[in-house]
């Protein structure tokens, strides 16, 4: 059985998170999404918050499974039996930070493989800070998110 992770923040997710998500899905035999604690961001959900966010988005996905960890993505990938992980690229600022990770990755634990998709043209701008950042100025982000996670953010940005 193929297990793969797709890594990230998720802060919070949005379609095009859920775009790499179900194609790893149609690929890999389980697929994990390994939400990060990521403690050098400020995050605006907090990391339970976030898990069940992207669990309610995926929950149409019968391999997919949403799981937070904190340290290195290589141990977690460890852990989970995963040799895969799943990184979304959508432009070439992103290949040149993602190839850094992969090739770190690949020092730690050289059992895991790194796998790269490429954004559809709809999504290749879209990120989870310009989301944030629209709703936070009562810009019109629903669009760019799955349903479940619009009024997370619009409660967010209430106060």
């Amino acid at each position: 059985m193929k297990k793969a992770l797709v890594p990230g923040t998720f802060d919070p997710i949005t379609n095009g998170h859920l775009d790499v998500i179900a194609r790893a899905a149609s690929i890999f035999d389980e697929v994990v999404v390994a939400v990060a604690l990521s403690a050098k961001k400020n995050t605006l959900f907090p990391l339970e918050q976030r898990v069940e966010l992207v669990q309610e988005a995926v929950k149409d996905l019968p391999n997919v499974t949403a799981i937070g960890f904190d340290g290195l993505l290589t141990d977690f990938a460890f852990e989970q039996n995963a040799h895969c992980v799943v990184k979304g690229l959508r432009a070439i600022t992103d290949f040149e930070y993602e190839f850094q990770m992969a090739a770190m990755n690949w020092q730690l634990h050289r059992s895991v493989e790194t796998f790269f998709i490429m954004s559809p043209p709809e999504y290749m701008y879209l990120s989870s800070s310009i989301v944030r950042e629209l709703a936070s100025m009562n810009g019109r982000f629903e669009k760019f998110v799955p349903e479940n996670v619009v009024p997370a953010l619009k409660a967010a940005y209430a106060k």
